[in-house]
């Protein structure tokens, strides 16, 4: 019922001229798409009206959040793969991965052993989306989604959920709303996990009676892989093969998010890969295109339902192809650097 008004909220919001951010704006709580925000919000969760009116008017319209946000106005043939995995796959990253591998590998076993996510993949999405916990942002959550719900009508129907979502979480956790920091897309903690996903997906790994993201490593690790398990991962599986193929059989197979095609049907069109498939494994045709001096050129991949699993986290297939360059470069260092050790020792 809740999803269902905010939509409405958020077409009628979108119908009317964004309002101008003058020097004295209404505060939130007196405009009145967000007072039936929180007529719904009274409804469906039982909020009192004076408390919540109290928080919100607290709030603060982002720039940053909202500029930020905002898709940049570039052709699709400036988007380069090459630059995005230099930036993601990098030296440190590498390096302070094993370092993160090492300091939790206790945890990430057994991560690995409950839902079969390998602890590479783990320790490469927080390290590409937090530095390992460095970078969680510094935005107030309630500024920027308040911001991105009621002043930016592109995608005000997800951001008012996620804006219900986090009261509610920080009601259940007794969280001071108004001091809860992350991104300035409203992701929380080592994870980066929007609160619909905190409340859907996070656990409490290290069994202190509470989920907390944002300083318990432990947390974010079974959190991290319990939502790529709720998204299809499955256990055992490749997430990504190098592929060869002619660019017109992605005019055939179309680009999509989701692994549909068997093998096998892919193969007959004349895409080889790295490796070998089982004819009956569901893949995705993966594009990746990046400039050179003659121009744009593309490297393929075949992505199975892991690498599915991973644009649920990231719908970019170059966050997708990163996070599994960046699992197996930490992963052959992390193995280097252990028979070194043992090598040592002997």
């Amino acid at each position: 019922m809740l999803r269902r008004t905010l939509i409405a909220f958020a077409l009628a919001a979108a119908a009317r001229p964004l309002l101008a951010q003058a020097a004295t704006p209404l505060p939130y709580p007196q405009r009145e798409e967000v007072r039936a925000f929180i007529d719904a919000m009274i409804d469906a969760y039982g909020f009192e009206r004076g408390a919540l009116e109290r928080v919100l008017a607290e709030g603060r319209y982002s720039e940053a959040a909202e500029r930020l946000t905002t898709p940049a106005l570039a052709p699709p043939s400036s988007r380069n793969w090459l630059d995005y995995r230099t930036r993601n796959v990098d030296e440190r990253r590498i390096r302070d991965g094993v370092e993160f591998w090492r300091a939790n590998r206790t945890q990430l076993a057994r991560a690995a052993a409950r839902f079969g996510v390998p602890g590479e993949i783990i320790v490469a999405i927080v390290g590409i989306e937090t530095l390992y916990g460095r970078l969680t942002g510094t935005h107030r959550t309630l500024d920027v989604l308040l911001t991105l719900a009621f002043d930016y009508p592109r995608r005000a129907s997800f951001y008012r959920e996620e804006l219900a979502q986090f009261l509610v979480l920080c009601r259940e956790q007794r969280l001071d709303p108004l001091a809860q920091r992350g991104s300035f897309a409203g992701a929380l903690g080592l994870p980066q996990f929007m609160p619909g996903s905190v409340r859907r997906h996070a656990v409490d790994f290290d069994g202190d009676g509470r989920v907390d993201l944002g300083r318990s490593v432990t947390d974010a690790i079974g959190s991290v892989a319990n939502f790529l398990v709720a998204h299809g991962w499955q256990r055992d599986v490749a997430v990504q093969f190098a592929a060869r193929t002619e660019p017109d059989v992605l005019d055939v197979v179309g680009r999509t998010n989701v692994a549909a095609y068997r093998w096998q049907d892919i193969a007959a069109l004349g895409v080889t890969i790295d490796g070998e498939l089982a004819g009956d494994t569901r893949v995705m045709l993966v594009e990746l295109p990046f400039e050179t001096v003659y121009g744009e050129a593309i490297d393929y991949r075949i992505g199975t339902v892991n690498f599915a699993a991973l644009l649920h986290y990231n719908r970019s297939t170059f966050y997708a192809t990163a996070v599994a360059e960046l699992a197996a470069a930490i992963r052959g260092r992390y193995v280097e650097t252990r028979a070194a050790a043992r090598g040592a020792a002997e």
